[in-house]
């Protein structure tokens, strides 16, 4: 009897406690596309939106039931011809969509609420809010004016990047032809710029040469907000193992995204589709749902990408594999032309939660790569600008 006592206490004190849910954690996704919709007429980020009739991916209710607690919304603006009137129209542009994200989410301060430091992500997580912290990609808007960057540093910008799909001022671009072999002398200001400020330097749509040189003098750690992992697929957009692993040594981290695991299917008719997608908000409501049903039946004979959730799993965890779990994030690209089959939306999150689980990894390491790495880099550039 006192033997069976002893294998009894052994067997509850080593037994483990109840893993965590996948709402028990703090998700954030660093690259969150979707203020593209909130200039749309009556349309509502509160509200229900059918997927057959809206190609959102992300509002409150699906935040709701894939339990992101919130992420960097993007002021994502079109690059433009490197002139004095192209930067002007893009600075207005850009200060617009700084507004409007102001005032959609300040609309609704019972459900989120805005972050400018990780201490204020993690104060609306305890408050059961969700969190709005802000992005610029593409740092074209700037001109060549550097100061331009204290301007949305105060707007609550703490997330840029100096580039997106064609070279401009700053630096190359990963879909580009090298003009600057990397950074240009401005774009070396800039890197000190985000230093001084304590803006995390965001390294995703720059070339490899600019990726390696903002690398190499950035005193703080960078985030790539929205890369997957080239062995997954070898395009430019796409990390490299080898920059992978010096990222992770210098305490970045890559968020994982669902685009570019394959070639991107953009034929004429997506491609006209996505010409009226970014001018959505101009569109009346029947112009907006008839995009999204042609769409969506587009998906159905041409698909965007040859890559689904089963694809997306093996490249994450490949990359998990190689920079360790203290240096991956998410940010999929949502409502900018991310989501595949399986992971069609935001709601779908937990699967990644359930695979990672069946991968073998814990309730510490979920905690990492769903937001604390995150924060983590958020906090070190804040420490940066305190020194």
């Amino acid at each position: 009897m006192a033997l069976a006592l002893l294998l009894a206490g052994c067997a509850t004190t080593q037994a483990e406690p109840p893993r965590k849910a996948h709402r028990d954690f703090l998700v954030l996704d660093t690259h969150l596309d979707t203020p593209i919709h909130f200039g749309r007429p009556g349309w509502s980020f509160a509200g229900h939106h059918d997927p057959a009739t809206d190609l959102v991916q992300v509002d409150l209710e699906r935040m709701d039931s894939g339990a992101l607690d919130g992420g960097f919304f993007a002021i994502y603006t079109e690059q433009g011809p490197l002139t004095a009137k192209g930067y002007a129209d893009a600075l207005a542009f850009a200060r617009k969509r700084s507004d409007l994200i102001d005032s959609t989410l300040a609309a609704l301060p019972a459900r989120i609420d805005f972050a400018t430091t990780a201490a204020d992500a993690r104060r609306a997580d305890r408050a059961g809010l969700r969190i709005a912290f802000k992005s610029m990609e593409n740092s074209y808007p700037l001109g060549e004016d550097l100061s331009l960057l204290e301007d949305f540093y105060d707007r609550g910008v703490r997330l840029a990047g100096p580039v997106h799909g064609a070279n401009n001022q700053f630096a190359d671009s990963s879909g580009d032809t090298p003009k600057w072999n990397g950074l240009s002398p401005l774009g070396r200001q800039w890197v000190k710029e985000m230093n001084r400020l304590g803006m995390v330097i965001d390294a995703s749509h720059a070339s490899d040469a600019t990726f390696d040189q903002m690398l190499e003098l950035s005193t703080t750690p960078l985030l790539l907000s929205h890369s997957s992992g080239r062995a997954a697929f070898d395009h430019p957009r796409n990390l490299d193992d080898g920059r992978i692993r010096k990222l992770a040594a210098k305490g970045g981290a890559i968020c994982v995204s669902t685009i570019f695991l394959s070639t991107m299917n953009l034929g004429p008719e997506r491609a006209k589709m996505f010409g009226e997608y970014e001018h959505i908000a101009d569109l009346s409501p029947e112009q907006q749902a008839d995009l999204a049903r042609r769409w969506r039946a587009l998906d159905k004979t041409a698909p965007m990408w040859a890559a689904d959730f089963e694809r997306y799993m093996t490249m994450v965890l490949h990359v998990i594999e190689v920079a360790g779990v203290d240096h991956v994030c998410f940010g999929a690209d949502w409502d900018g032309g991310g989501g595949l089959p399986g992971i069609a939306d935001i709601s779908a999150l937990p699967k990644v939660t359930e695979r990672l689980r069946a991968a073998g990894y814990s309730d510490a390491d979920l905690a990492k790569m769903w937001g604390g790495n995150i924060l983590r880099v958020v906090e070190a550039a804040e420490r940066g600008a305190a020194r």
